[in-house]
Order: C-alpha cells, then sequence, then structure tokens
C-alpha cells in the first residue's frame, strides 16, 4: 500500500462545478424529497450487483445478514444515514463513481445540460441521484468497504470545494463491514427527514417495491420494515391469483372496484420492461379533465420515477398500472422523459399489446368487455379521430347501438348488409331516443338497413373524418346526397306511396327558395325521407351539423347555412304548389318546413313567437276560421 493511498486525498472541482451542482438542483429535481428515492435507489443497486458478482463468487457474500437497506435518522446530531451491505466501493471506485461530476465538468458539458441537447445521456454519466442530496445536506460523508475487501474509506464534501478521500477511522470499519453508508449532515431547513412519518412517506411512494427490506431504524424502539419489498409486476403470471391482482390494483390505483381487465406480461429484446395494467370496470372521477392526463406509474428498475410520463395515449387514460423499465436510466426530470427515445418505444409497444388485450377480451369475455366499453366508450373512440395508424383497430372494438340492437360491431353490422349494400350507415345526434325518431332514417327504414345512432359528443368528431371498416366506407345520413336507389325496399307501405301525388320539383323548389331567402344556402328534393316533410342537412364538403352545434358552443365556428330537403310526396309541400305564389300562405307553410327541421334536430326556430303566430294561422285556416 502506497503512500497516496492512506494520506487524505483532497481533489477540488473545477470550477464549472458548483454551476453544474446548480443546475441539477434546481432543473432535474423539483422536489427535495427525490433525494431520498436517489439514494435508496443507489443502494438497491449495490445489493443488486452484489447478487450478481455473488452468482460466480459466492463467498461474497459471505454468512452474514441478508441484503438490506438501512435508514437512521439522528435528531441529536443532525444526520440522516442511508446504509446497505451490497457490494460496496474501494478507493478509485468512490473517486470515479462519486467524483465523475468533477471529471466531466468542462464547459462544454455544462453548455450541452443548458440546451438539454443531450440531456438524457449527459445526466446518466455523472450520477446526478447521488448529488441530489446536496439540496438537503450542506455535507456528505460516504463510508464504504467493497465486498471481500479489508479496507474501508471515507469520501467526504460540502458541495462547492470538492471532495475528499482518506482510510476510515477503526469505528468507521467496525460499523461498515462490508457496503456503503451515506451520512447526510442536513441542513436546518431540511430537519424533517429525520421525522419517521415523513421517511415512511417517502418510502411508500416511491420506493415500496424496492426488493430489498427497508428498515427504519429509529433513536428509540426497534428497527422496522418500511417497505413490502415485494414487486408483485416483477412476478410470474403463474405464481399470481385473481385476488393478488384485485389488491395490486386497488392500491396502485386508489380505486376500490374490481378490474375489468388485467394485462401482466414482461418485454425482452431491444428493452426490457414489465407491464401490469389494467382497465376499471367504472368510472374515475377525473377520466374527462382537460388535460387528458394518464394514470400509468413509470417506474426504472422497481424506482418509482412518475405517473406523468405519458405512457399511453389519451384515449387509452382510463387505464391504471405500472410499466417498470429495467434500462431506462433513473436520474432524469419529468420533461426529459418525454423526449426518451426508449420510453417511446415502450409507449408504442404498450399501446399496442392495450388494444390487442382489449380485442381479445371483447372476443373471450363479451360480458367484461362490455363493462369498460359502458365506462369508457366515448374516451376509446377518441382515438378513432386522433390515432390514424390505429383507426382500424379501434373501430373493430367500438360498439355501437343502432337502429336494429346494441353493443353491435362494425363486423355485425357488414355481416347483416343488405343485398347491394356497399356503405355503412350512420347518424349523429345528441341523443339516442332523439336519433330513432329522425326523418333522416326513414328511406334507410324502408329497406331494412341498419344504421349507427352516435350519441356521445366525439362522434361529431371521429366522423368529420373519411372512414371506412374492412373496405366499407362509413357514410353520414345527414350529408351531402344520398342514393338508396339499388338497395330494395322491405316496407310495402313506402313502397305503395309512389302512387300517390308529387308536387311539382322545380316549381316548389323556387317558390320554397323565394320565401326563405338567405335562411338556407339550398332548397332539394329528398331521398331521404319517406314520411316526413322536411329534414335539414350538411353539405358533403363541410362539418355535420352536429360538430358545427358543438364548436359553437364552444365558441370554435361559425354555423353555416343547411340545405333544406323537402318530400315531394308529403301533403304540406304539395300545399305549397297549391298555393297562390306570392300570398302569406306560401311564406307561412315555408317558413314551417325549415322550422319544424330545426326542431326535430333539437333546435329552436330563429323567432319562437313568430313561430307559435305562423303555426296559430295556419291551424285556423285549417279549420275554416
Amino acid at each position: 500500500m502506497t503512500t497516496s493511498d492512506t494520506a487524505v486525498h483532497t481533489q477540488p472541482f473545477q470550477a464549472e462545478v458548483s454551476e453544474l451542482l446548480h443546475l441539477m438542483v434546481h432543473s432535474v429535481y423539483s422536489e427535495t424529497d427525490i433525494f431520498l428515492r436517489e439514494l435508496v435507489s443507489n443502494a438497491s443497486d449495490a445489493c443488486d450487483k452484489l447478487r450478481y458478482e455473488a452468482i460466480a463468487t459466492p463467498a461474497l457474500l459471505g454468512e452474514g445478514d441478508p441484503l438490506k437497506i438501512r435508514i437512521i435518522p439522528n435528531k441529536q446530531a443532525g444526520t440522516l444515514t442511508i446504509a446497505d451491505n451490497g457490494i460496496g466501493m474501494e478507493r478509485q471506485e468512490l473517486i470515479d463513481h462519486l467524483g465523475t461530476i468533477a471529471r466531466s465538468g468542462t464547459k462544454a458539458f455544462v453548455s450541452k445540460l443548458k440546451e438539454a441537447k443531450d440531456g438524457l445521456g449527459l445526466i446518466g454519466q455523472f450520477g446526478v441521484g447521488f448529488y441530489s442530496a446536496f439540496m438537503v445536506a450542506d455535507k456528505i460523508v460516504v463510508i464504504s468497504r467493497r465486498a471481500g475487501e479489508s479496507d474501508v474509506w471515507t469520501w467526504s464534501s460540502q458541495g462547492g470545494s470538492g471532495f475528499e478521500i482518506a482510510r476510515a477511522s477503526d469505528e468507521e470499519a467496525a460499523r461498515v463491514t462490508r457496503g456503503t453508508e451515506i451520512v447526510l449532515h442536513l441542513k436546518d431547513d431540511a430537519r424533517k427527514y429525520l421525522e419517521a412519518f415523513e421517511i415512511e412517506r417517502i418510502i411508500s411512494a416511491y420506493s415500496d417495491n424496492i426488493l430489498f427490506p427497508i428498515e427504519l431504524v429509529p433513536e428509540e424502539g426497534e428497527p422496522r420494515q418500511i417497505n413490502s419489498a415485494s414487486a408483485l409486476w416483477q412476478r410470474s403470471k403463474s405464481e399470481l391469483a385473481a385476488e393478488d391482482y384485485k389488491k395490486a390494483y386497488q392500491q396502485i390505483a386508489s380505486a376500490f372496484d374490481d378490474p375489468a381487465m388485467t394485462l401482466h406480461y414482461r418485454a425482452e429484446g431491444r428493452y426490457s420492461y414489465a407491464v401490469l395494467l389494467f382497465a376499471p370496470s367504472t368510472k374515475p372521477f377525473d377520466l374527462f379533465e382537460p388535460n387528458r392526463k394518464g394514470r400509468v406509474k413509470l417506474y426504472v428498475r422497481r424506482v418509482f420515477i412518475t405517473d406523468d410520463a405519458d405512457l399511453l395515449p389519451g384515449y387509452l387514460r382510463f387505464i391504471r398500472g405500472v410499466v417498470d423499465s429495467e434500462d431506462l436510466p433513473l436520474n432524469i426530470s419529468r420533461e426529459m422523459l418525454q423526449n426518451n427515445p426508449q420510453l417511446a418505444q415502450i409507449r408504442k409497444a404498450v399501446a399496442t399489446r392495450v388494444l390487442s388485450e382489449l380485442e381479445s377480451l371483447a372476443d373471450k369475455d363479451p360480458e367484461n368487455f362490455a363493462k369498460i366499453w359502458d365506462a369508457f366508450g366515448a374516451v376509446l373512440k377518441e382515438g378513432i379521430y386522433e390515432d390514424f395508424e390505429r383507426r382500424e383497430k379501434l373501430l373493430a372494438l367500438a360498439r355501437f347501438t343502432t337502429t336494429s340492437g346494441e353493443k353491435r360491431s362494425l363486423k355485425q353490422v357488414i355481416a347483416d348488409f343488405k343485398p347491394n349494400q356497399t356503405e355503412v350507415y350512420y347518424l349523429v345526434g345528441d341523443s339516442i331516443e332523439r336519433l330513432k325518431s329522425n326523418p333522416r332514417l326513414e328511406a334507410a327504414t324502408a329497406r331494412g338497413i341498419e344504421v349507427l345512432l352516435l350519441s356521445d359528443p366525439v362522434d361529431a368528431f371521429w366522423t368529420s373524418m373519411p372512414s371506412e371498416f374492412d373496405g366499407k366506407p362509413l357514410k353520414s345520413l345527414s350529408q351531402g346526397d344520398l342514393n338508396l336507389d339499388l338497395i330494395p325496399r322491405v316496407d310495402d307501405k313506402d313502397e305503395a306511396k309512389k302512387d300517390e301525388p308529387e308536387a311539382d320539383e322545380a316549381a316548389t323548389i323556387a317558390v320554397i327558395k323565394a320565401a326563405l331567402g338567405e335562411r338556407v344556402s339550398d332548397v332539394k328534393a329528398s331521398t331521404r325521407l319517406t314520411s316526413s316533410a322536411s329534414c335539414l342537412v350538411a353539405d358533403s364538403q363541410g362539418p355535420s351539423r352536429e360538430l358545427e352545434r358543438i364548436l359553437q358552443q364552444q365558441n370554435r365556428g361559425m354555423r353555416t347555412k343547411p340545405i333544406l330537403e323537402i318530400n315531394l310526396r308529403h301533403p304540406l309541400v304539395t300545399a305549397v304548389t297549391r298555393a297562390q305564389a306570392g300570398s302569406n300562405t306560401v311564406d307561412d307553410l315555408s317558413l314551417l318546413l325549415l322550422e319544424q327541421a330545426q326542431i326535430l334536430d333539437g333546435e329552436l326556430p330563429e323567432d319562437p313567437a313568430a313561430f307559435a303566430a305562423r303555426l296559430n294561422r295556419l291551424v285556423l285556416q285549417g279549420l275554416g276560421g
């Protein structure tokens, strides 16, 4: 052993290090609690490393205590100690592992970190997790003995001036028989971390699933374990029962219902991670918060990182659970996580797997899938609008109320197509009941065509985009032109109406256009109507009337003028033709055709008082008054 090994060695930090530490403390971490998570995580890693090295060299484990982590508060001394009996460090390792920041503290390094261009890689290089302890401590002393070695060393620093390396005292050497002991001399404003309840709170929130026991050693009383030391998602599915999953779901999601779906698997390959996800059976209270934040927790090597990593797209925000990565760096901020390429791959893979699991559930367990769809169908349909890549898969999952029944899939609807039918027809509105009585259904009903009845607000958005399923376009009954002539009728009553007299198309349209003026963009003869007099439709090139209505309510758009379609065989329409052109009766009947179509759409006439007066005049006229 040389003299340099035994003497106290002082190594100053480079000039940029104080700025670097400042950046780490203030830009990477927003809460000081995080320091304890980082130190416990490092201790867990040390235990993991020893366990791994002991595979080849079993003597490293010896016959001492099982691997564990201890937290020791000392109010009198104002110190908090985090100790482990893991792999430990020799002298050079202390310099390398805890001094990397000094060796890397160049101006270029600081500049890159400020720009955050390579923050993910940079932070992992110099162990910022350890240095986060300077948020709460004005001095840190590290005492360490490497497994299998007799020498014990201390590393100490006050942050700004550098660090010292020296041989440990006899007392310190006797205390640290293997592993590492980190003693934090807490700042006055950080003494709350000496309270047992504060320590337990942090461990419960961030480190409960560390696989090694974490013992709290109080100043009075016996040491006690304060973590569960078991990450259920890391265990094999064969070891777990349904009750285990239920308890895990209720703990992870802070829920009281039973999960409708459980997804538990481990991904191996380019990236390794464990996944334990649940679909609730009831709606959580925050489902429709404007920020649409997810609630899947991100762990790295069983250490909690955040529940704000957006691990699933917004339309899967109802999913609860955990993703635990073996590859992601621990010591990075939530902001940096958003741009991590590994996490991007995990997001994509997990989202695809969740949708596949939902598809499998729909086939094998329709009852539980129905619970999910009833609670979250409107949320899943957001993905049809947002996620072009998975639109077909989401349409396959979707279940609809139709004119033929409930919980109908598009596959079922297409299987029941009528002869010559080539499109899936739908109608969007604000309630199923109103849609069922909508006059635009009449032509489809006369032919026995099944129509999707869409009443969720999101339906107005996803149907605004061209969509098809299994090669069959989705077509609105309230927008653009409609021609169902090739599909045979099944309703003899409507077929018989072909013999009823029909108003002259050109003359009638001209009269009604003149009466309505700028209130409508056009008047057309309808192919949608068989028994009603009129309806309003939107142009095929513009937004639907339902979408316009929603956007107008949010002050996000202007209403365009609708197209009025009229049924030339309806008595009210033929009465327009018979009335004397330019008379009050023509105006009253034309406006009544428009206003009753508005009412059937759930809208009020522009002037309700004028509508009432007009209706009274026509009724009295019919009564001969």
